[in-house]
Order: structure tokens, then sequence, then C-alpha cells
């Protein structure tokens, strides 16, 4: 067996502000909505090589009803590596909230971390391998 890759669907309570903020903020392209107008109900955006899906929360309970007891967001972090994180540091810390400011970690990396309106932890790193 090989896995091929991972793309997180983030239960989240509002898929048309989650989309705007890692548009509009971290430059993430939409390439797909459902609905593709309106009210969405799911999201699948791309920046580079990282994918993140987006499911309001009702539909993901409908569908998946063993998570009718979780609440949405901020259960777990992404790790995102990237090229030139001051650049992105300095770009987006005055729209965002950081939970991290910008450090060297323990184990040799550079990074900050922020978090999304729902609750989710984004750490961005440009040194770990």
């Amino acid at each position: 067996m090989k896995l091929k890759s991972l793309t997180p669907n983030l239960m989240v309570k509002d898929v048309n502000e989650t989309i705007e903020f890692y548009t509009s903020i971290l430059n993430f392209e939409v390439l797909q909505t459902v609905p593709e107008e309106g009210e969405l109900d799911w999201g699948f955006v791309r920046k580079d090589d990282v994918l993140i899906m987006f499911q309001k929360d009702s539909s993901i309970k409908s569908e998946y009803p063993e998570l009718k007891a979780q609440q949405q967001g901020g259960a777990l972090t992404l790790y995102i590596k990237t090229e030139d994180l001051d650049h992105l540091f300095q770009n987006i810390k005055d729209e965002v909230q950081i939970v991290k400011e910008m450090h060297e970690t323990f184990y040799g990396a550079h990074e900050f971390a922020i978090q999304d309106p729902n609750g989710f932890i984004l750490t961005f790193s440009d040194t770990l391998t």
C-alpha cells in the first residue's frame, strides 16, 4: 500500500467566512464549493502543494454521525512548511491572531503560529525537514 496525499476536511461553523480568511489573508485559491454560490456547505482550497477542505458542522455531522457530539474547531494544529517565512509573517501579522510569535524551536525550526476563525492553529515553518 502506498499513501499518496493527506487533505484534511475540517469541520467549521461558517464555510464562507473560513474561505474568505484563507483566500484573502493566506492567498489560497478556491478549487470547488458546494453549492457553487450562496451559503456553502463545503469548500476546497489550495495554496501551492497545500490542500484543505472545509465542511459545515451540520453537513459533516449528517455525513458522519460519529461526529455528532464533537464541537467544531480548535482540536488540532496544522503544520505548514513554507519558503520565505519572514515575508509571510510580515504580510499577515497585522491581519491575523498571532498565537506564537516568530521563534526558533528546540528542534531547530523557525516558526510562528496563527489562529483561524474556527480556532484551528496554523503553524508556519521554513526549516524543519
